[in-house]
Parts: C-alpha cells; structure tokens; sequence
C-alpha cells in the first residue's frame, strides 16, 4: 500500500522531514508521495508519521 496526498494541501513542509523513505516530493503545485517508494512506514514506524502532523488531513490510503 501507499498513500496519496490530495489537491488541498497546503505545502507546510510538516510531512517532508516524516518520511523515512524520503517518498515525499514537491510536485508542480503541491506535494506528492512517489507510490513506488511508500511502504507507510512499515519496517520504520508502527503508523504512518506523515498522517498526524498534516494540519489539513490531505494525506489518504491509495484505495
């Protein structure tokens, strides 16, 4: 699994330094999880830890 990062966000940078697998980027607008590259954190973290600092919750399972 991955997650995905929806059109709301904000670019506050509060995920950017979470991920353990450096799978978050700025894209052209707004910042993205390279799919490839998420494990949510699996093999780091028991949860997540980009999920609980986003202050707008744009940050979602890929279904």
């Amino acid at each position: 699994m991955s997650l995905y990062i929806t059109d709301e966000c904000i670019n506050c940078d509060m995920c950017v330094p979470e991920c353990p697998n450096d799978a978050i980027t700025m894209g052209k607008v707004y910042y993205e999880i390279n799919a490839d590259s998420c494990t949510e954190c699996e093999g780091f973290y028991d949860e997540p830890q980009c999920i609980p600092v986003c202050p707008v919750d744009c940050i979602l399972p890929v279904a």
